[in-house]
């Protein structure tokens, strides 16, 4: 296999309010287990409704039946921010290689992007979010995703992982769940070598 053919793009979505360089140093952790993988962390499209750094869309008033309708009207930028990511990297056509890790609303828009059947990609890693893509869901099954969640996070309970579990699997994806007790709405050392661990995984596919 070529170095390309071998390698991963990792793209890390960042959450709300946040900026692409807050999630760069999560894959500056994993290149020494992935040395051949290629990690990107852009910003969000849209200035966040609430002044500081970016969004993918506003939660400024949302609630769980506004919630899906802002997601679909997100889809758009969000898909032009991933399919720039992949034309820049060389990995046109080559979507079995590429991963989303996302962290809370970058997780919400990751999961949204497989389970919608958007992105077939090899494997989505999402901390701290949740599933809020409108019924039915239409994922590949090819996809891997794996999900981490404190049952300390005050922003998104971690129910909503083990609810995302289940509806992904129902739809027929492979599923993996790590709940980790005490942490809250942030990235532990512990989730980021297991997704690392994960990851690893993938890039042996």
């Amino acid at each position: 296999m070529t170095a390309l053919q071998n390698s991963l793009l990792v793209i890390l979505l960042h959450g709300v309010g946040s900026n692409g360089a807050d999630l760069a140093p999560l894959g500056e952790n994993w290149k020494t287990r992935l040395p051949g993988a290629v990690f990107v962390s852009p910003n969000a499209p849209e200035r966040s409704s609430f002044g500081t750094g970016y969004q993918w869309f506003s939660v400024a008033g949302v609630t769980e039946e506004n919630r899906p309708a802002r997601i679909t009207a997100a889809r758009p930028a969000f898909d032009t921010v991933i399919s720039d990511i992949i034309e820049e990297n060389g990995f046109n056509g080559r979507l079995d290689r590429v991963v989303l890790v996302g962290f809370s609303q970058g997780t919400i828009m990751s999961l949204d992007a497989v389970a919608s059947g958007r992105w077939p990609v090899a494997a989505v890693v999402g901390f701290s979010g949740r599933l809020a893509t409108e019924q039915p869901l239409t994922p590949s099954t090819a996809t891997k995703i794996l999900l981490v969640h404190g049952t300390s996070d005050p922003v998104i309970p971690s129910w909503e992982t083990e609810k995302a579990e289940t509806e992904l699997k129902a739809a027929g994806v492979a599923v993996e769940t790590v709940i980790e007790p005490g942490l809250g709405h942030t990235i532990s050392i512990g989730g980021a070598d297991r997704a690392a661990d994960f990851l690893e995984g993938i890039a042996r596919n």
